[in-house]
């Protein structure tokens, strides 16, 4: 099969043949149909995070199952899947607590001394992030996939595989918004739209959209929000306090830097939370007033958006067909695996919200 492969951090990927190996007991195999380009892929292509290489990048997507191991009981053949790089094992202290998202047990991966699910030539081809779906296949633990209504289209619900789920779910598990609050979100790539969305959704009263580029203004109205601040132009922090006459419930950080996330800290209200999504590089360390604790403030951290994926990502599916998820607008251009490169470029310089890899499937 057809891959794109990260063999050296910043530079391009490369496209490969790529073997794929059987469905072990509990594994599924399956023909992807459309894979996101996003951010988290970046910042390991550029070594902001480390990963053992060569990989086939990719982790949001969605495709049509083929084969299924002999233990699997959660799909069929023919059933059209979303996948998740939360892949869980469902009987370690995370997952029987409700925490599937930050469950790192290795039993949904092969052990060392079997044939790698991945390999070229003689040498084994590293699955990144449990998925891999750059590529025309995938083969996964089956408890990194769900089963979903066949008449949603597959390109849009990839992007529910890691972009949507992660900004909705912050809103609905991690900050569990109620109806009337305020929320600020830093960021309106794709995660910080989706998280718009989410809390137009969870009823907030007041949704101020924040980003460096006054081009998003439009379209984070149209996700869901309020209020608009170009960072570019003016200070966010003294700009929330001021709209809001003392700050936010929630704020949103979705870029994954230290300043915008001193920022998503600075525009809480008293007893405010922020939740902080974006990947900030590792190495980097926040700065917060101390004293601003006193007036119980609270910074944590967001995962996947804490999410139970097998619960939550049909029940976003039921969303978009209800016309309550917007997904079309986030899909900025349709593109072929070999374009995968251009995708990254166009991400870098902000021009677009989702590129979406479709496969011929």
């Amino acid at each position: 099969m057809k891959a794109a492969v990260l063999r050296e951090v910043r530079t391009p990927l490369t496209i490969e043949e790529v073997q794929i190996g059987k469905p072990g007991p509990h594994e599924v195999l399956i023909r992807t149909a459309a894979a996101g380009v996003c951010h988290s892929d970046l910042h390991f292509i550029e070594g902001s995070y480390p990963h053992p290489l060569p990989a086939v990048l990719g982790h949001e997507s969605a495709g049509v199952v083929e084969q299924v191991g002999s233990e699997v009981r959660t799909v069929k053949v023919g059933d059209h899947v979303i996948t998740c790089l939360s892949a869980f094992c469902g009987h370690c202290e995370f997952c029987l607590t409700g925490h599937m998202s930050l469950c790192v047990s290795p039993d949904t991966r092969r052990e060392a001394d079997q044939a790698p699910r991945l390999s070229q030539g003689d040498g084994p081809m590293l699955q990144y992030l449990n998925l891999s779906s750059f590529a025309e296949q995938m083969l996964i633990h089956e408890h990194a996939c769900v089963a979903i209504r066949k008449d949603m289209p597959l390109d849009r619900a990839a992007l529910i595989g890691c972009g949507v789920l992660t900004g909705v779910c912050s809103v609905f598990h991690t900050a569990k918004v109620r109806p009337g609050e305020s929320v600020a979100v830093i960021g309106c790539g794709g995660v910080g739209l989706a998280a718009i969305n989410g809390a137009a959704i969870a009823g907030a009263s007041r949704i101020i959209a924040i980003d460096m580029s006054k081009s998003k203004d439009n379209m984070a109205r149209h996700f869901g929000a309020t209020d608009f601040i170009c960072a570019a132009d003016a200070d966010p922090v003294k700009a929330v306090l001021e709209m809001t006459r003392g700050g936010v419930h929630h704020s949103f950080e979705a870029v994954g830097l230290k300043k915008t996330t001193e920022q998503a800290f600075g525009m809480l209200a008293r007893g405010g939370t922020a939740n902080i999504i974006g990947m900030i590089p590792i190495g980097q360390t926040i700065e917060v007033p101390g004293y601003a604790f006193l007036g119980e403030k609270k910074l944590q951290g967001c995962l996947m958006g804490s999410n139970h994926f097998p619960v939550d990502m049909p029940r976003l599916v039921d969303m978009y067909l209800a016309g309550k998820l917007k997904l079309d607008e986030m899909v900025s251009r349709r593109i072929r695996l070999d374009e995968v490169n251009d995708a990254f470029e166009e991400m870098k310089r902000g021009e677009i919200a989702r590129s979406v890899i479709v496969f011929d499937t």
